[in-house]
């Protein structure tokens, strides 16, 4: 194994959090060396993967690791839109792009590939979204994303930098803890575990459900493909929209036991339906979703139930 502080390491921004142990793992499984960044200290199995804690809220904690990486992987998010709801922030999330941007301007040669959202960036739209759509967010955290992209894009136009901007549908798989308001998958695990209840805004809302392994695997695609410089956006979905009603029949079906739903009135930042298009991923990468949601589901509840 390289040395972790190499030119080809990739610098990952968010590493503890479901995603980023993801790609960490899988970036280092493939002797890639990894600068995993985190706010706390954070264990990580593989030798491969070196842990660097900061706040991440200023340019210079960016500026000594970047120029020893070929790429940046944002992959950090601490607000959902039901947590960001009536509380606009600048800390946390926004504070933290515009540092690693300020850095980049000095190490233009490093791809930048960032996660932003479908689900909270075009808003309700009966046809799935294409990357050219107008951003419609209604939540404070989706504007907060659409945000950054422009961020990005004004700096990769400025410095000649290339940038990803993948656009992830709901993002689900084994390692996703159950925590309030970070995916209904899990969470939906947890009650059928536990025989508890489930809170359901309302269960007619359609989203589109997308695999780990899937998502991953587009990630790497990025990474690796010629690009020119400049700012490139990308949904990343499935392709199958699903109400939240038919996701928990799913779920049940997988389990093999009936989740009771509690029904409340659905949020004003949650918006109904949205699904998204992927032709463009499809099309210029060697990518596409392979892991059905049954099948999905069913390798999930298969490491959350041995979890317990």
């Amino acid at each position: 194994m390289s040395d972790p502080a190499s030119i080809d390491s990739i610098f990952l921004l968010g590493a503890g959090g479901f995603i980023g142990r993801h790609l960490a793992g899988r970036f280092a499984q493939a002797g890639i060396p990894v600068i995993a960044a985190t706010r706390q200290p954070t264990a990580f199995d593989h030798p491969g993967i070196r842990n660097v804690v900061a706040p991440w809220d200023d340019r210079e904690q960016f500026a000594q690791w970047l120029p020893q990486c070929r790429a940046i992987v944002h992959a950090a998010s601490s607000s959902t839109p039901g947590s960001s709801a009536a509380k606009p922030q600048l800390d946390g999330n926004l504070r933290t792009t515009l540092a690693m941007i300020e850095a980049l301007q000095d190490t233009p040669a490093c791809r930048l590939l960032f996660l932003s959202s479908a689900g909270t960036l075009y808003g309700d739209r009966e046809a799935p979204a294409r990357e050219d759509d107008p951003l419609r967010p209604r939540s404070y955290h989706g504007a907060g994303k659409a945000a950054a992209e422009h961020f990005v894009h004004a700096w990769a136009t400025q410095y000649g930098g290339t940038a990803v901007l993948l656009r992830p549908s709901n993002v689900y798989g084994p390692g996703q803890p159950a925590r309030r308001g970070f995916g209904i998958i899990p969470a939906a695990f947890d009650c059928a575990l536990h025989g508890t209840p489930l809170t359901i805004f309302d269960g007619s809302t359609v989203r589109d459900y997308l695999y780990i392994d899937d998502f991953m695997a587009l990630c790497d695609a990025t990474l690796d493909a010629p690009l020119d410089g400049g700012a490139h956006v990308f949904n990343a979905a499935y392709g199958e929209g699903v109400s939240l009603d038919t996701l928990i029949d799913r779920i049940d079906a997988v389990t093999g036991r009936a989740i009771e739903r509690r029904y409340q009135a659905a949020r004003r930042v949650d918006i109904h339906t949205i699904t998204a298009d992927t032709t463009a991923a499809r099309s210029t990468f060697p990518w596409s979703p392979a892991i059905t949601l049954d099948e999905g589901l069913r390798r999930t509840w298969q490491w959350f139930s041995t979890q317990a």
